[in-house]
């Protein structure tokens, strides 16, 4: 089950049916789930973990079908709700099939693999000529059409840089493994880094900076970092072409640009602007998921989360889509607190995992300064994954594994008296090492 949950991955991820539009006639992704689905309901061994996520999830969804079944705009609308509605039927089928630290960490693997396979195919496409000319500059995009936008695709691979961090080893007694998989870590880094400058997303590019700012002050060498950034800063800026250059300047000069590319960060001011303005004609429900464009006459959707959340779902939203973050907080909130009295565990992997996945919710939330995120396919992933690494936490701190068809509440979790199981190998010189 793990396998066909990690395909349907990649063909969302992916969508080879939109790379081959002979695939898309196959309806390849309606029949892969169908399957996925069958496979699940009758052969699939599944276990059901208690956590309030689940709820908040389930009243921000009830949010999106109320918002769109009262909107003026409704028929604009169904594809965002339904799109939703199969994110959460996955979501649903990780936290009832995932079980345990090694298939939590095949699942995080297998997501990883795909981005990376992504990634490579864009770049591949790229250097054949395939690119948009936009903002005067040509621009890197995704090979498929429905999240391939430069933006889109840039944002893509900020939200999921934290997560291939965690397998980053060091004090491993495998010298040879641990050589390999650092290669393979530092490989996928400079993939991101290279596909996040060739797409000239500027919100992506200070997504990453605020990434690599962020990674250097949680660890021990953070002032030698921060000496060699200050050192090899102007020789990767040089490194970068000069319409990027131009591109990334109009950050903090935007004269260095087209009049376009100002224009384009004025947007984001304009998009809050008009989501409150639908925030105040409707109050309660907003004018409806995905109906952003008919609703306020704009030609571009609002490429920025804090006007999309009020003006597409209105206070019903704001309340449920707030009780979502509280409750992503409270988990990982609570894996720290298992672990504090811990410190020779901090190699751990669901603790590792934990501080990655607070990282990634901090750029989603900064990256919706810049973009339109509220409905991306990240959070029920990564809240996904962030359950079921509570509920390894919690079986560890009872001594032995919970059988299947019972699960450990979140709210019985406890640090005190319980014994713990063996440390697994390997460490990890970012995590939970800051002086």
């Amino acid at each position: 089950m793990l396998y066909l949950l990690a395909g349907y991955m990649f063909l969302f991820i992916h969508r080879p049916f939109e790379v081959w539009p002979a695939l898309g006639e196959m309806r390849l992704e309606l029949v892969y789930m169908l399957l996925a689905g069958l496979v699940w309901v009758t052969f699939a061994q599944k276990d059901w973990i208690a956590n309030r996520l689940h709820v908040a999830f389930l009243l921000f969804t009830g949010a999106v079908v109320i918002s769109w079944l009262v909107s003026p705009w409704q028929d604009k609308s169904g594809t965002v709700v339904e799109d939703y509605l199969k994110l959460l039927v996955f979501y649903g089928m990780l936290v009832t099939v995932v079980r345990g630290e090694e298939s939590l960490r095949f699942m995080v693997k297998a997501f990883l693999v795909v981005m990376a396979l992504y990634m490579l195919h864009s770049l591949w496409e790229y250097h054949n000529g395939r690119h948009f000319y936009r903002m005067d500059i040509h621009r890197l995009v995704g090979v498929d059409t429905s999240f391939g936008d430069p933006n889109a695709f840039g944002a893509s691979i900020v939200y999921a840089l934290p997560l291939v961090l965690i397998f980053w080893r060091r004090g491993d007694t495998d010298r040879a493994r641990a050589t390999r998989t650092n290669c393979l870590v530092a490989g996928y880094v400079a993939v991101s880094v290279l596909c996040v400058v060739l797409t000239g997303s500027r919100a992506a590019f200070v997504g990453l900076l605020l990434f690599a700012l962020l990674l250097g002050w949680h660890t021990r060498w953070r002032l030698r970092l921060g000496v060699a950034a200050l050192v090899l800063s102007p020789l990767l800026w040089f490194l970068i072409p000069g319409e990027l250059q131009d591109r990334f300047a109009t950050i903090v000069d935007p004269a260095r640009g087209p009049t376009n590319a100002q224009t384009s960060a004025e947007g984001r001011i304009e998009g809050l602007r008009m989501g409150l303005d639908q925030w105040l004609a409707n109050a309660v429900t907003g004018c409806g998921p995905g109906a952003w464009r008919p609703a306020t006459g704009s030609t571009i959707e609002s490429h920025t989360l804090y006007g999309q959340l009020p003006g597409e779902l209105g206070t019903l939203g704001i309340l449920t889509f707030g009780g979502v973050l509280l409750c992503l907080l409270w988990n990982v909130r609570r894996i720290n607190a298992a672990y504090r009295d811990h410190p020779e565990r901090v190699n751990d992997f669901p603790l590792r995992l934990n501080k990655a996945l607070g990282l990634a919710f901090l750029l989603m939330l900064f990256g919706g300064l810049f973009g339109h995120n509220l409905f991306r396919h990240n959070w029920l992933w990564y809240g996904s994954f962030l359950i079921v690494a509570q509920q390894v936490v919690a079986e560890r701190l009872s001594g032995k594994p919970s059988p299947c068809g019972t699960s450990l509440s979140s709210e019985r979790m406890s640090v005190s008296g319980r014994a713990w199981q063996p440390a697994l190998p390997g460490g990890n010189p970012w995590i939970g090492t800051r002086a």
